[in-house]
């Protein structure tokens, strides 16, 4: 298999998930930084192509300074679409401090004999530096799923490949030419070492990015716009996974405004969403972090508490209820202070959520009918012990 062919795969594979990134780009918002990854695969398109027109140069430096400066674009270019799809920086500081080294080192890198191992090793550091970059930043990012840590072993493989390149030029011999490049077993074992690594590494890329937005679109759907807490069905599905762990101790607390179509009525909508997203916003910042908040209702709210027992949940329906009544809401223009009541029921064993949903909605509406701005438990008939002797 000659080097050429494997360039043309090579290209090939690049046009592939140049066209896939930009796609994703087009049709979806929500992919941060498909096209910068577009455009490192354009990059890398280029850079085959100038390999094919290497042979036909009588001075090979121009287009031999333009390859090495064009593959490194792609990387570059590859790792701030990396580092856009992983929400952090990217590295400016290190991309810029590679850039600067790899253009004082071209003068000298191209003075030197071509094919000698002094500038192999010379041409493959700004490679090395680079992808080491991306796995850092990777890794750096926190994401620890299956796929971000196979990325970032492919970052470390393409690096180690680039170092390994000067070894496998020392054993098999290269060109002593530029032109001659392509003709040489160093090319095709190059080729063939880029085109697995590229296949590789653009397959993973493309299913981290379809895997984080369709996380992303899922969790939109299932997220409440007004008060940012789950929605109706956001809430059940994360209550239904949570009780499927099995967990014996768990609180579900309902809570629901108090006279809230009055606050529509007298001050307005607008007025009325502002206090709705400032309890629902009360409720998020009262709970622990692996609570379960969702708005199920126009005005009315749900919080399971897992790990949890009665009194922690009336401990917690209770602080948001003081908070609440005594909290200046400067949204609405007026100075009143609003109310909300609030039920608490605890998981019994083997229990359904639809059952512990109405357990606290019970105790709510007591909450309701007690006068309102109160906490009320839903109790449950305890099962007499048998009496010894008594059949």
């Amino acid at each position: 298999m000659t080097a050429a062919f494997l360039l043309g795969i090579n290209m090939s594979v690049a046009g592939i998930f140049a066209v896939a990134f930009a796609v994703v780009a087009a049709t979806n918002r929500l992919a941060r930084g498909a096209w910068w990854l577009a455009l490192g695969c354009g990059m890398a398109i280029i850079y085959f192509v100038l390999e094919f027109l290497l042979r036909q140069q009588v001075d090979p430096a121009p287009i031999g300074i333009a390859l090495f400066l064009v593959f490194l674009a792609a990387l570059s270019f590859s790792l701030i679409g990396g580092a856009r799809h992983y929400r952090v920086e990217p590295p400016w500081t290190a991309m810029m401090a590679i850039w600067i080294a790899t253009l004082l080192s071209v003068p000298v890198i191209f003075s030197m004999t071509y094919g000698s191992i002094p500038r192999l090793v010379i041409y493959q550091l700004p490679y090395v530096a680079m992808q080491t970059l991306f796995g850092v930043m990777i890794w750096r990012s926190g994401r620890r799923q299956p796929l971000d840590v196979l990325l970032v072993a492919l970052q470390a493989v393409s690096a180690v490949i680039y170092m390994l390149k000067p070894l496998f030029a020392m054993i098999v011999g290269t060109a002593r030419a530029p032109q001659d490049y392509m003709a040489t077993t160093y090319a095709a074992i190059s080729q063939s070492g880029s085109v697995v690594v590229l296949m590789a590494t653009g397959l993973v890329m493309l299913l981290v990015t379809m895997r984080d937005t369709t996380a992303e679109m899922l969790a939109r759907s299932e997220t409440d716009p007004l008060s940012g807490v789950l929605n109706r069905r956001g809430f059940e599905r994360r209550a239904d996974e949570a009780l499927a762990r099995g967990d014996e101790e768990m609180v579900l607390i309902a809570a629901d405004l108090d006279h809230f179509k009055q606050i529509n009525d007298s001050f307005g909508h607008a007025a009325g969403d502002g206090v709705i997203a400032h309890f629902a916003a009360m409720l998020s910042k009262a709970a622990p972090p692996d609570a379960i908040v969702g708005r199920v209702g126009g005005e009315e709210f749900a919080v399971l508490l897992p790990a949890a027992l009665l009194s922690d949940g009336r401990l917690y329906a209770e602080s948001v209820r003081a908070a609440f009544a005594t909290a200046k809401l400067p949204v609405l223009g007026v100075d009143r202070h609003f109310s909300a009541s609030f039920g608490v029921a605890q998981l019994m064993q083997r229990e359904s959520l639809p059952g512990l949903l109405h357990r606290a909605d019970t105790a709510l509406y007591r909450a309701k009918a007690g006068g309102r701005n109160q906490v009320r438990v839903a109790l449950v008939d305890l099962v007499p012990a048998p009496v010894c002797g008594v059949a």
